[in-house]
């Protein structure tokens, strides 16, 4: 089937979504700040259905994790920092230097950040929960207003206060 591409509507504008083969190598947004190091290939939307429900059950609030065949392309390093995102729970968030820590390099949150930066695959691999070292909103090749959507996406929902009393 080779390397293709489709594109797909959401709450945070059009996403393109890139595969090879049965997997998913891109997620990108419209005005994605980085662009892809692999060409996206024909538009051929046939083989996306999976991922495209599973992003409509995120966005719904009913999915919290993905089970999709993913192989993003990059180096030993940012593919070792992509599995760190893996990691962090729906809902939370960990800083730069607590992924550098993760990796054993407790100095090394810039290019822990770099890496970040490069994910292929927004949302799915969840660069969105990573912050500044004083919880800020930090970069984000999505642009911070779609950054701040997903994680409020992903608050819990607030205490019925009512059922209290």
């Amino acid at each position: 089937m080779g390397v293709r591409h489709t594109v797909t509507d959401s709450p945070v504008g059009s996403l393109t979504l890139v595969a090879d083969g049965a997997a998913l190598i891109g997620l990108y947004f419209d005005g994605h700040s980085r662009p892809p190091r692999v060409p996206v290939g024909p538009r051929d939307d046939s083989g996306f259905d999976d991922a495209i429900t599973q992003l409509g059950e995120y966005f719904a609030g009913t999915r919290t994790r993905f089970s999709l065949e993913l192989a993003p392309r990059g180096s030993a390093f940012e593919l070792a920092v992509w599995e760190q995102l893996l990691k962090i729970p729906y809902g939370e968030t960990r800083t730069y230097r607590q992924l550098a820590v993760a990796l054993g390099d407790p100095g090394g949150a810039q290019a822990v950040g770099n890496a970040n930066g490069w994910n292929p695959i927004s949302i799915i691999v969840p660069c969105h929960r990573v912050v500044g070292a004083d919880g800020r909103l930090t970069g984000y090749a999505g642009g911070l207003s779609r950054k701040r959507f997903l994680l409020s996406l992903e608050e819990p929902p607030a205490e019925d206060l009512g059922r209290l009393f």
